[in-house]
């Protein structure tokens, strides 16, 4: 009952592509000596990113997906790893990321998925905020400055008056002097 409920609250909050990025990002997991790497999921993850390899790097990046595996197994500082982010650490100490450029772009995207949808989902809920029924009509260059101003709010606290006019009277004449 509980593993249904699990697997309830993961379809709730994971579409089918979201599902799938991560089913295919496990293909790159170096737990127990890669036992999970699968080239299948690697080729769909491929796919996903279809704007970050040419048609060139995806026949590449084939033959570097049968080598990978085998280099890994061998040298023994992968042995231990048990996440994708300490394989990505330990590939570039090694200087493995040379070899294998087209894994480890992938590799990087694979890392940078987490964090974009983190940030995806901070802009629109930021937007509920900024949006609201009274201010549905703004312009989305305003809804735009706004949702940056917001966004970035430890930033623009920084930002002092007196900058702001000095800022303001520098740019060109205006009709009345502060």
């Amino acid at each position: 009952m509980v593993l249904d409920m699990q697997i309830q609250e993961f379809g709730d909050r994971f579409n089918e592509v979201s599902s799938e990025l991560l089913i295919c990002m496990t293909g790159l997991n170096p737990h127990d000596s890669f036992c999970d790497f699968d080239q299948s999921k690697l080729q769909k993850l491929i796919d996903f990113y279809q704007h970050d390899f040419t048609f060139k790097d995806r026949l590449n990046i084939l033959n570097e997906l049968w080598v990978y595996p085998t280099f890994m197994k061998q040298d023994a500082r992968f042995a231990t790893l048990k996440s994708i982010s300490d394989l990505a650490k330990v590939i570039v100490e090694s200087n493995m990321h040379l070899n294998f450029l087209l894994v480890y772009q992938l590799l990087k995207l694979s890392l940078l998925l987490p964090v974009a949808t983190a940030t995806v989902e901070r802009c629109f809920s930021t937007m509920k905020l900024v949006k609201l029924d009274l201010r549905n009509r703004i312009s989305d260059v305003f809804l735009n400055d706004c949702e940056i101003c917001a966004l970035e709010r430890e930033e623009f606290s920084k930002v002092t008056n007196e900058s702001i006019i000095k800022r303001f009277l520098t740019m060109s004449p205006r009709r009345f002097q502060l």
